[in-house]
């Protein structure tokens, strides 16, 4: 594989819509159990807040060197002012819409020794104006940017994803999603959509050959009028199908140490090779190595252009 081109990659500008959320860790140690109830009581040493959902995509982007402007819905409490301030940290041009209706989406995890033992989620749906404002913004932002990545875990920031996705074709943008659910005919008419193994199984069901998983993808790819499908498969890589037929990229020796966030990183590294005019199976190529590269690391977190250079040598 050539090398990763991390100068063509500076100039590329992505546009992250999408559910925006605060990743909360309270890190300590357990030494009892509690005298209240068997469980384990975690005296917290550290905390660290990080960007989550679309803004984790964001984040991602900017550390591999393209730009990014992040669009999407944030309560007027602690958690927005967080993200508003970790995303001027992370380089991200973020126009965020303040819903005073809401609580920012928060996931809090507690860890003892380096692992998981709660995970507390608050979360609420935005309000129909603050859509209006999603709508106008992705209008805005369309011309000055390369390619529109929709960002979709379910919090009500895409309810009117098929607006968008056709907001963007008609002005020539190319439109990465990364899907919810099992009605993937919302997603109809986007560049490419990239379900997990577990995904693309709520949506066109279990197989059992390759042969069949084949025919189901390709079947949806048409109906969905997408230029490439993208199933990410954990263990087993990653697997691309375009009108030129089927690629297939085995996953990269890691030792697994939290898959959480690696699918926003594999998002990234696809728009901003797609927004550079990569070749899909390219594209793939370097998501997968940088797949592999976040599953090494705790939590959410971002892969940068150096690693991914010093992966390849």
């Amino acid at each position: 594989m050539k090398q990763f081109p991390a100068e063509s990659i500076s100039h590329s500008r992505v546009l992250v819509v999408g559910d925006v959320m605060l990743d909360r860790y309270w890190f300590g140690e357990v030494e009892r159990i509690s005298p209240e109830a068997p469980v384990p009581v975690v005296r917290v040493a550290r905390r660290e807040d990080r960007l989550g959902g679309a803004a984790n995509v964001a984040r991602n982007v900017a550390a591999l060197g393209g730009h990014v402007t992040l669009v999407g819905v944030l309560g007027e409490d602690e958690a927005g002012d967080s993200v508003r301030r970790l995303s001027a940290e992370a380089g991200i041009q973020a126009d965020l819409i303040t819903d005073r209706s809401l609580h920012t989406t928060l996931k809090m995890r507690v860890l003892g020794r380096q692992q998981q033992l709660l995970r507390v989620d608050f979360e609420q749906h935005p309000a129909q104006e603050a859509l209006d404002s999603i709508d106008a913004a992705l209008a805005r932002h369309l011309a000055n940017h390369d390619i529109v990545v929709l960002s979709d875990y379910a919090k009500g920031v895409l309810a009117r994803v098929e607006s968008l996705i056709a907001l963007a074709r008609n002005a020539g943008i190319p439109v990465l999603v990364d899907p919810k659910g099992d009605d993937y005919s919302r997603y109809r008419g986007a560049t490419l959509v990239t379900p997990n193994r577990s995904e693309m199984q709520q949506a066109v069901g279990r197989w059992n050959t390759e042969s069949e998983l084949t025919d189901r993808a390709q079947r949806l790819r048409a109906d969905l009028d997408l230029e490439a499908l993208l199933v990410t498969r954990s263990e087993q890589g990653m697997t691309l199908f375009t009108d030129t037929g089927r690629e297939h990229i085995d996953a990269q020796a890691h030792e697994v140490f939290d898959v959480s966030g690696a699918g926003d990183t594999v998002l990234a590294t696809l728009a901003v090779s797609r927004a550079i005019d990569l070749p899909w199976v390219d594209a793939m190529g370097w998501a997968n190595r940088a797949g592999g590269i976040a599953v090494g690391k705790l939590g959410t977190s971002v892969v940068t252009a150096a690693e991914l250079a010093g992966e390849l040598s």
